[in-house]
C-alpha cells in the first residue's frame, strides 16, 4: 500500500509531480520513487531538471499506487510511445492508478480509462471526451474515483487527489494534519465550474455551434430550450446534442445551466440584489431552481456562495 511510483517524462508539469509528492511525503506513510523510461533525469515543463530513482522497466513486484502526472495542454511536450507502452503493464501490478491533470489523457491513450468515469484539466475535458468516447468525462469534478483508477483535474487538484489517497490509506486525522500544515482545504469547496465556462471548453469547430455559444453567453436568461437552440443553429435537436457532447463534453442543457450559474455567481459577488431577483435575471425562473443548479454545479447554495466570496473579495471597512 505504501509504495508509490510516479511515472515522469520530459515536459512533465512540475507542480503535477511536486504537489502530490509533497502531500504523500508529509503523511510519512509512503515509499515514493520517481521513474522515467530510461532511468535518467527528466526536464520539467519549466525547464527545471527532475531527478529520478529508476527506470520504468526496473520497477519490480506489486505497486501500491502508480501516479501519472500531466503535460501542458494543448501544446506541451507529450511523452513518447515508449512511455505510454509501459503504462498498461505497470497498471496491472498496481493496487490503484492515479493521474493528475492531463495525465488522464495518457491513461486514456493507454486504454486504462475505457468504460470508466474520469476527469482532467477543464481545458482538456472536451479533448478527452471527443478523443476517447469509451470514457465518461465528468468535467466539473476535482477528482473522480472509478474502481482502482483515480483521475484529477488541473495542476493543484493533484493535491486534493493526494489528500484523498492519504485519507483512504491512513485515515482522516492524518490527512487533515497534512492539509493543515500545507494550508489547503482537506476537501475543497466547489468544482471546476468556479472557473469560466467559456474558457473551460475548447473552441468548437462547427461555426453554428460557436455562434450559438456566443448567443447563450450574451443572454443567459433567454429561452434556451433545446428546440430553440437547434433552430438557431439550423440543425436537428439530435444533431445539436451530438455536437455539444463531442465538442464540449456536455449536453446543451448542462452548458446553459453552467452559463446561467456563472452569470449568477458574478451578480452574487458584485451586486446587492436579492437571490430571487438574480435567479430571474439569469434565467432560472425561481430561487429554488437556482439553488438546485448551484448545488449540482458548485456543491454549495447561492446564499453560501455569496457569503463566502463577497466577504473574501471585499476590501472596504
Amino acid at each position: 500500500m505504501g509504495d508509490v511510483v510516479v511515472a515522469v517524462y520530459d515536459g512533465v508539469v512540475l507542480l503535477d509531480v511536486a504537489g502530490p509528492v509533497q502531500v504523500l511525503h508529509g503523511s510519512g506513510g509512503y515509499r515514493i520513487r520517481l521513474a522515467s523510461v530510461d532511468g535518467q533525469p527528466v526536464r520539467t515543463d519549466i525547464g527545471a531538471p527532475l531527478g529520478v530513482d529508476l527506470a520504468l522497466d526496473e520497477v519490480e513486484g506489486p505497486v501500491g499506487t502508480l501516479l501519472v502526472p500531466g503535460y501542458p495542454h494543448p501544446d506541451g511536450d507529450r511523452p513518447a510511445e515508449p512511455f505510454l507502452s509501459r503504462l498498461p503493464e505497470l497498471a496491472r501490478r498496481a493496487r490503484r492508478v492515479a493521474s493528475v491533470c492531463t495525465g488522464a489523457l495518457l491513461l486514456a491513450e493507454a486504454g486504462l480509462l475505457d468504460g470508466r468515469r474520469a476527469t482532467t484539466h477543464w481545458a482538456a475535458c472536451a479533448d478527452l471526451a471527443s478523443g476517447f468516447p469509451r470514457v465518461t468525462v465528468e468535467p466539473d469534478a476535482i477528482y473522480v474515483r472509478d474502481g482502482p483508477v483515480v483521475t484529477s483535474a488541473g495542476v493543484t487538484a493533484g493535491i486534493d487527489l493526494a489528500l484523498a489517497l492519504v485519507e483512504e490509506d491512513h485515515g482522516p486525522d492524518i490527512a487533515r494534519a497534512v492539509a493543515k500544515h500545507m494550508v489547503v482545504f482537506l476537501q475543497r469547496p466547489g468544482g471546476q465550474s468556479q472557473f469560466s465556462v467559456r474558457a473551460a471548453v475548447a473552441t468548437p469547430r462547427h461555426p453554428a455551434l460557436r455562434r450559438l455559444l456566443d448567443a447563450i453567453a450574451a443572454e443567459p436568461a433567454a429561452g434556451h430550450t433545446l428546440a430553440a437552440m437547434a433552430g438557431r443553429a439550423a440543425v436537428s435537436e439530435r444533431h445539436l446534442t451530438r455536437l455539444f457532447r463531442s465538442e464540449l463534453g456536455l449536453t446543451p442543457g448542462q452548458y446553459v445551466e453552467r452559463i446561467r450559474v456563472e452569470a449568477a455567481q458574478t451578480l452574487l459577488e458584485t451586486s446587492a440584489a436579492g437571490v430571487d431577483s438574480i435567479a430571474r435575471d439569469c434565467g432560472f425562473g425561481s430561487d429554488e431552481t437556482m439553488r438546485r443548479a448551484f448545488l449540482q454545479v458548485l456543491g454549495t447554495t447561492p446564499t453560501a456562495y455569496r457569503r463566502r466570496f463577497r466577504a473574501t473579495s471585499h476590501t472596504g471597512p
